[in-house]
């Protein structure tokens, strides 16, 4: 029997595409034929058949009173207004699960979920663990941990200022850390007192920011597949087949903790009360 799915756009419930069961809502369409730009490789991925996709983005323009996606019988791409309508569904979305995540995260008294980069201020984490009051965080690992509190996966983030959009937040500074650059123990400059980046970048190896976790760089860097930089803190924590030397052209990073103004958490209250009894820079709120 055929089913359809129910729109989360524009607060009515509207039939979208015919035929198959609980998918894709019309941004996700959009997205997906904006991507591929035809409708058959998009309905191929959506795991539906064309003519509904086709019959469902025609009934979304025609309720809309727009046209949202420019066609031809080779080329398939978004109007102006298409842009306007997927940014602002998805934006509406992220609302909604960013909505969605804190509920759950308020039904679970006494959880502290803490984001930060690998290679960031390791030994820092682990002192204010111990200066924290409350149950032990959970830490999430990620290359962009303002965007793990925004979206509500973490509650509060260990992240560098200065690197990225902090509108929204209050923030701690906690520690300052100098850039420590990770190489294997036989690497041509492996002796040198201090490098820089400009020197780093003629190794193939070299990446900032790498998606990997502590060990994983450490081992990856062991193994001469890996060369970055990360903060003198992790100076501590290198294994024997790696060496760490200060990068010369880089400045110190200050590390706060970061968390949403509106936050109503205790956990994130008493956590940052923790960190003001180790703050070794004064707080900026």
């Amino acid at each position: 029997m055929a089913t359809c799915t129910t729109s989360r756009s524009c607060g009515r419930s509207t039939p979208l595409v015919e035929g198959h069961g609980a998918g894709p809502w019309p941004p996700d369409e959009l997205a997906v034929v904006a991507e591929e730009l035809h409708f058959g490789r998009a309905a191929q991925r959506l795991g539906i058949a064309q003519p509904p996709l086709s019959r469902a983005v025609s009934r979304l323009e025609r309720r809309l009173g727009v046209r949202l996606l420019a066609r031809t019988s080779r080329h398939v791409e978004l109007t102006a207004p298409g842009r306007v309508f997927l940014d602002e569904c998805q934006s509406l979305l992220r609302g909604h699960d960013l909505a969605v995540r804190r509920t759950q995260l308020a039904a679970q008294p006494g959880r502290l979920v803490v984001a930060a980069r690998p290679g960031t201020g390791s030994g820092l984490l682990a002192d204010l663990v111990r200066a924290y009051e409350g149950a032990e965080p959970e830490f999430i690992f990620t290359s962009d941990s303002v965007m793990a509190v925004r979206d509500g996966t973490a509650d509060i983030a260990l992240l560098c200022v200065g690197t990225a959009d902090l509108s929204g937040f209050r923030t701690l500074a906690v520690a300052e850390e100098r850039p420590l650059a990770l190489l294997p123990r036989d690497h041509p400059v492996a002796c040198r007192r201090a490098v820089t980046t400009r020197e780093l970048s003629d190794d193939p190896a070299y990446q900032l920011c790498p998606q990997s976790s502590l060990d994983e760089i450490l081992d990856r860097v062991a193994l001469g597949r890996l060369v970055t930089v990360v903060g003198d803190a992790v100076a501590e924590r290198l294994t024997p087949g790696v060496v760490g030397i200060p990068v010369t052209d880089l400045p110190a990073t200050t590390l706060a903790l970061g968390w949403l103004e509106d936050s109503p958490r205790a956990e994130v209250a008493a956590f940052t009360r923790a960190a003001r009894r180790l703050a070794l820079v004064p707080a900026s709120a």
